[in-house]
């Protein structure tokens, strides 16, 4: 996946619109807002705003018609919502892209040029992002379209990717097994220790360190565990312990996908 190296100067400020109220409009209009290379011209949602958009000082509307062209019109909004607030744009050949991940292009109603524009991170409106890290997954349907999108990228980050919507997809998917799946699992780490009456806070060095240590080693040559020694004794341990039988399942599948991953090399 290359990286393109397009550089950070613009010469004329890009014009944006914002559709949405989630976590990513919000996130994106913090990030572009008082840009100097941005004009932020109007924010979209089909609802009232939350109270963190207040403080910016934005052309605001709930209706759809009254959004005029700008050089880039963002749609960050639910997944199923993105087909049917494209169509509704009340305007035609305007660059129009999308924020999801796990959405084709082709969502974009076709009268406007569709495109793609996918930081990869998680978001919430109470944790300020720091894109200057953060990869921005673009996509466009011609050449001129992809470099504003790219330009517009390298504002906020140092790397752009070019995916398709299918490589995006799976990027996506992976993200969820990442980010998504491994919160989870502290969250039932979390509940095991507070039924248990047992501190939390005595595992957040291992939390720590077994995020750090990824940096630097494959997940492959870092794991550990019972599992990984296919320790059968502990493991039917653990089992026995665990009286949720979601939580048991949810151990019985992660551990047998361990124990298959390394096979019985290290017995």
């Amino acid at each position: 996946m290359p990286i393109f190296a397009a550089s950070k100067t613009t010469y004329m400020a890009i014009h944006i619109n914002i559709i949405g109220a989630g976590n990513m409009a919000y996130q994106l209009t913090r990030a572009f807002y008082n840009h100097p290379e941005v004009q932020l011209q109007q924010l979209y949602s089909r609802s009232e705003l939350s109270s963190e958009f207040n403080i910016f000082e934005i052309e605001k509307t709930h209706h759809l018609n009254f959004l005029r062209p700008a050089d880039v019109c963002i749609i960050a909004v639910k997944d199923e919502a993105i087909a049917e607030i494209s169509k509704k744009l009340p305007f035609e050949n305007q660059l129009v892209v999308h924020t999801s991940g796990n959405t084709s292009i082709e969502a974009i109603d076709s009268k406007n040029r569709r495109g793609v524009f996918y930081p990869l991170q998680t978001m919430n409106k109470q944790t300020l992002v720091d894109f200057n890290s953060v990869p921005f997954c673009l996509e466009a349907e011609n050449t001129n379209d992809f470099y504003l999108l790219q330009c517009l990228a390298l504002l906020l980050s140092t790397k752009t990717y070019a995916l398709n919507s299918y490589q995006r997809r799976i990027l996506h998917l992976a993200a969820v097994f990442m980010n998504n799946f491994s919160n989870h699992l502290v969250y039932i780490s979390e509940q095991i220790c507070k039924k248990n009456e047992v501190p939390f806070e005595i595992l957040q060095p291992l939390l720590i360190e077994t995020f750090a240590k990824l940096q630097n080693t494959s997940a492959y040559d870092a794991q550990t565990g019972p599992a990984r020694r296919n320790d059968s004794l502990t493991i039917a341990n653990h089992l026995a312990m665990l009286d949720n039988n979601n939580y048991k399942e949810i151990y019985e599948i992660i551990t047998n996908s361990i124990i298959n991953t390394y096979g019985r090399k290290e017995l």
